[in-house]
């Protein structure tokens, strides 16, 4: 052990290392991030966020809009709210978790009207709050941050966790890239905001999604739940990294030859684009929008335009390629396992929210989408935060915990030989990306991958980062790794097709798989069902009080 109880640092000879004492450390920086730092702030705890961007800049909401899930407190809208997600998501979320999630959303809803987000007003001067402008969102937040008193670390990814004696949860260690120093910070609890993992496909937002809030909570104990929802796939120009996919209702769909393809834009038109995209390239052209709707789409997604008109393309007149991005969990619904209201892992002092943590309880099987995942984002994180706070209350007292590093795999110091992450990437890439393995599943192909993918964590199971500058990249490509193996493991165990879960040999629904499947593990990746509560609803006057 170091001066004042630190670990000593991350590997021999660094120096310059940056040692913090902190009540919640929040990891991850987007809107869970930011909303647990100041519930935990407004807790009276003291608050470092580390984020592995810049927190206000980075992550899958702060470059575009999206929806939010708010709903009047009406019973009968709320009722019809839940009632059609509940349908699309295989019966598998829970009433109780969707209205605690309306209402906060309600709630941190008036707060942010509170803090100055210019929301919108209609032509009857009422607010509308049904989106949010990411670039303004998360600019907000990360000023609300700052004045809660929270102390922000940019650029300074977090690598992996660290517990006590007895195995609570008690800090984590990481580096700070614009300076070259690690850090160690010893917290009374932390809060994974990581995010999902889109697997480096490069979609907008998402190139510091790679799972690594997973991997570092996986390696403490914690659970995941979901994962076999992870193949959610963003439509968009081929040449752009655009996802958002609203516009392409009014869209036609053509082959090769310029003609339309049936059914591309139909309910079920992303399965027809994935199939055909399996043969030949597809194109697509916005001409079924008027002039009003054409205004409309340049007010409310400048972004979606910038390449178009860059190339000198008019997507309403002509047809370009498009192309299925894969967006895995960051618009699918796995996630880490939480167990209490407060968002709680199985894993003393730890807490996960937003994209980070499973959204089946408010999603079931089917993707949360922008609307969804941005109402989740902003309640989970608020619990978490308060509960990371209170948790902390009760570790402080515990003064000068034994603390143990619990990274392993590429990151060891003096492990295995030196290997390159970004063939790692690759490797991964080829058994998650393609439409034929992972659009819609099949066991031997599931099996087929995981090959593979396990020869492939045997292989870098005990070896460290080739040198500090790359462990960053190290961990990515173990993470990215350890969740296309709870995903496809996931899948296998799912023999039917329910929300986004596809199999092609098992097409129809099983009544009797309505349960969750719970994962976890690292070198023996285990899965097993877990039923889902009985239903109810909440006294939402009692919700308010």
């Amino acid at each position: 052990m170091g001066q004042q109880g630190f670990l000593t640092p991350l590997r021999s000879g660094v120096v310059g290392q940056q040692q913090i004492e902190t009540d919640v450390l929040v990891i991850g920086g987007g809107p869970a991030g930011a909303w647990a730092a100041t519930a935990a702030a407004a807790r009276g705890a003291s608050v470092t966020l580390v984020e592995k961007g810049f927190c206000g800049t980075s992550g899958a909401t702060a470059p575009s809009g999206t929806g939010l899930w708010h709903v009047p407190r009406d019973v009968a809208a709320r009722e019809k709210a839940k009632a059609s997600r509940y349908a699309m998501g295989g019966e598998l979320a829970e009433h109780a978790w969707m209205d605690r999630v309306l209402e906060q959303t309600w709630l941190n809803t008036e707060t942010l009207t509170e803090w100055g987000y210019p929301f919108p007003i209609d032509a009857e001067g009422q607010l509308q709050r049904t989106s949010l402008q990411g670039p303004e969102y998360m600019r907000l937040m990360r000023k609300q941050v700052k004045a809660s008193g929270a102390r922000i670390l940019d650029h300074s990814p977090a690598l992996e966790l660290l517990t006590d004696e007895h195995g609570d949860v008690a800090g984590a260690t990481g580096l700070t890239r614009t300076t070259g120093e690690t850090w160690v910070a010893r917290a009374g609890a932390v809060v994974i905001t990581t995010g999902g993992c889109a697997f480096l496909s490069r979609a907008l937002g998402c190139n510091v999604l790679t799972g690594d809030g997973y991997l570092m909570a996986a390696e403490v104990g914690a659970e995941l739940s979901g994962m076999e929802f992870s193949n959610a796939y963003g439509l968009g120009p081929s040449f752009s990294s655009v996802t958002k996919s609203l516009f392409y209702n009014w869209a036609t769909f053509y082959d090769r030859e310029g003609v339309a393809i049936e059914g591309a834009g139909s309910s079920r038109g992303r399965s027809v684009i994935a199939r055909t995209l399996q043969t030949q390239p597809v194109f697509a052209c916005l001409d079924r929008a008027d002039a009003e709707i054409r205004a409309w789409m340049r007010h409310a997604q400048p972004n979606f335009f910038v390449s178009f008109d860059r190339q000198g393309i008019d997507p309403f007149k002509d047809h370009f390629p498009v192309a299925l991005r894969l967006e895995g969990t960051v618009r699918g619904t796995g996630g880490l396992h939480v167990i209490g209201d407060d968002c709680a892992t199985s894993v003393p002092g730890l807490y996960a929210a937003g994209d980070a943590a499973t959204r089946e309880l408010i999603c079931g099987a089917f993707t949360g989408g922008g609307s969804h995942n941005a109402a989740w984002a902003m309640s989970s994180g608020f619990w978490a935060g308060a509960g990371a706070a209170d948790f902390s209350r009760g570790a402080r007292s515990q003064a000068r915990r034994r603390l143990h590093r619990a990274g392993t795999a590429g990151i060891q110091e003096g492990g295995a030989a030196a290997w390159d992450p970004q063939e790692l990437v690759r490797a991964v890439q080829a058994e998650v990306f393609p439409y034929e393995r992972n659009w819609a599943r099949r066991a031997d192909l599931l099996e087929d991958s995981l090959q593979r993918l396990d020869a492939q964590w045997a292989r870098v199971r005990h070896a460290g980062a080739p040198d500090l500058q790359q462990a960053v990249r190290a961990r990515e490509a173990v993470a990215m790794l350890a969740t296309a193996r709870w995903m496809y493991r996931s899948a296998l165990q799912r023999t039917e097709t329910r929300g986004m879960a596809r199999r092609q040999d098992h097409a129809g629904l099983d009544l009797a798989q309505r349960h969750r499947l719970v994962s976890g593990g690292l070198d023996e990746v285990w899965v097993r069902p877990q039923a889902v509560r009985p239903t109810f609803n909440l006294d939402l006057e009692r919700l308010a009080a």
